[in-house]
């Protein structure tokens, strides 16, 4: 299972990257591999500030449909346009090019409550 270094977690299985005072979300490895078949990604959250633990948008896979939830207070700044037409990217690549969507961060002591890797890899193999 892969869980990179430079990522924060949460327990429902989303990635945070932070660069900076904006932050890159998707879903992990695991989650997608859980999920199955991605076939459709829905946020229609596009400039607008959620709170933490808010629903960003959901995830359809084949056999489920799934909300996604803001890791951090912040903007939704962007969406992955590339995820309307390939939303099996999340499959492929969750990490890089599956990435979901860009906020700015608001309140950065939230990043405390995260999981390191280590923690989220202790996480899913429980």
């Amino acid at each position: 299972m892969n869980v990179p270094d430079h990522c924060k977690f949460t327990d429902k299985h989303e990635w945070i990257r932070i660069e900076g005072d904006e932050a890159y979300i998707g879903i992990t490895d695991y989650a997608q591999g859980e999920l199955g078949d991605i076939v459709y990604i829905e946020i229609e959250t596009e400039g607008e500030k959620l709170t933490k633990g808010e629903a960003f948008g959901t995830i359809e896979a084949v056999k489920t449909v799934s909300d996604l939830f803001m890791p951090l207070s912040g903007e939704v700044l962007e969406f992955n346009v590339k995820l309307e037409d390939e939303a099996e990217l999340v499959n492929k690549d969750p990490y890089g090019d599956g990435w979901m969507i860009r906020i700015s961060i608001d309140n950065p002591a939230e990043l405390d409550a995260l999981m390191s890797p280590e923690q989220y890899k202790e996480l899913i193999s429980a």
